[in-house]
């Protein structure tokens, strides 16, 4: 089963849905982990309380940018409030494999640029797990 979850990670690496620049948007903020150095940029369109559209932008491992394409395709039409409050746990699901401890950041970078962007909190996001 990790294989098939690894392959879908590696097509999202590779193929990411929802990359590029977002004009005109209502909401954007830009991230880094300084561990490694990926950077993500989100871009919001917001219509009736939803995420209309969003697009990222950076770079970075295959874990950061696929994550990001993942949860990108998760968030387009969601409730703005709702996704504001994501943790850790709803990221880390959504990827399907076991993320080691100095690779979670790297997994939580769209969600950190996201609440951000929704919110002005750039903390790190947590989980029941943290």
């Amino acid at each position: 089963m990790d294989d098939l979850y690894r392959d879908f990670i590696l097509e999202h690496y590779k193929r990411p849905r929802n990359f590029g620049e977002l004009e005109p948007h209502d909401l954007e903020a830009h991230e880094y982990n300084p561990l490694c150095g990926d950077e993500i940029g989100v871009q919001i369109k917001v219509a009736d309380g939803k995420i209309a559209d969003l697009r990222f932008n950076g770079h970075g491992c295959a874990i950061s940018q696929a994550a990001a394409s993942i949860a990108t395709e998760e968030l387009i039409g969601m409730d703005v409030e709702e996704a504001a409050k994501l943790d850790a746990d709803w990221m880390l699901a959504l990827l399907g494999i076991d993320i080691s401890a100095t690779r979670r950041k790297c997994a939580l970078l769209l969600l950190k640029a996201l609440r951000h962007a929704i919110t002005g909190d750039g903390s790190w996001p947590v989980g029941a797990t943290d």
